[in-house]
């Protein structure tokens, strides 16, 4: 009588955890029917033989409706029947471009994404792979930019590698500023520092002679992000194996 009653309490059991174990074996069935989607495919030579090879941006998106990819991949067939498949983080449109950035005489592989943020942040990567060789040539890194509210509606945005320091007049937000009380009879609450964003904007430029280099803009803003006080461009020289600051400077808003 006891193992009866036991066989019925397992079997009731059992048949009560069956929605639950269906759906945990149709998680599983999903994620291992993931697809890669093909975003982007270029014919280009990046190897430097001369001939054409394929270029692959694929991802694989968060759900089947999201534009949002949750893996990004880089995939290079080269005329050599070599494959490579590098991984990027998730993100938006991924893009490819192709100049000699590194100049060793052989377009590279510079891609941009979206990462959706609000300040509309991107991730950049620069890929070589010369003589069927990868190698991850990578992108200059932000600038150490520095910047702070002061008295009177006035910023201060400072730039440590150029060792310049510019002065922004922001007496035309002074109700927003007060509303906000960042502001009290034109003195500063407290100390507050300005929003300095990531690069917002890379792309490859022609430096004319010593050919391509890249320009990139890192936005400033001053109580949210919405309140753009600025921008930095700078310019960057890839040389000696690695990226030399040409130029930066700051460009306030109208």
């Amino acid at each position: 009588m006891v193992k009866k009653q036991l066989l019925l309490a397992f079997f009731a059991f059992f048949v009560l955890t069956l929605p639950a174990l269906a759906n945990v074996l149709t998680e599983i069935e999903e994620t291992n029917n993931e697809t890669n989607k093909v975003v982007q495919e270029y014919k280009e030579d990046v190897t430097g033989d001369g001939k054409q090879d394929t270029i692959v941006l694929e991802g694989v998106p968060y759900d089947k409706d999201s534009p949002y990819l949750k893996e990004i991949f880089l995939i290079v067939e080269t005329d050599a029947n070599k494959k490579f498949k590098v991984t990027l983080e998730g993100g938006y449109e991924p893009e490819a471009e192709f100049q000699d950035l590194n100049h060793d005489g052989v377009k590279d592989v510079f891609i941009s994404v979206a990462t959706g943020g609000s300040g509309g942040i991107y991730n950049y990567y620069l890929y070589s792979f010369k003589d069927n060789k990868q190698v991850d040539v990578g992108v200059p890194e932000p600038l150490t930019i520095q910047g702070e509210f002061q008295d009177d509606y006035k910023a201060i945005v400072s730039i440590p590698e150029t060792q310049e320091s510019y002065t922004v007049d922001l007496s035309g937000r002074k109700d927003e500023y007060d509303r906000l009380g960042l502001y009290v009879d034109g003195k500063l609450n407290e100390p507050t520092e300005l929003m300095v964003d990531p690069y917002s904007f890379m792309k490859p430029e022609n430096f004319g002679n010593v050919g391509y280099g890249l320009k990139a803009i890192q936005a400033i803003s001053g109580a949210y992000h919405a309140d753009g006080i600025g921008r930095v461009e700078s310019k960057w020289y890839y040389k000696d194996n690695k990226w030399t600051l040409v130029d930066a400077r700051f460009i306030p808003f109208e």
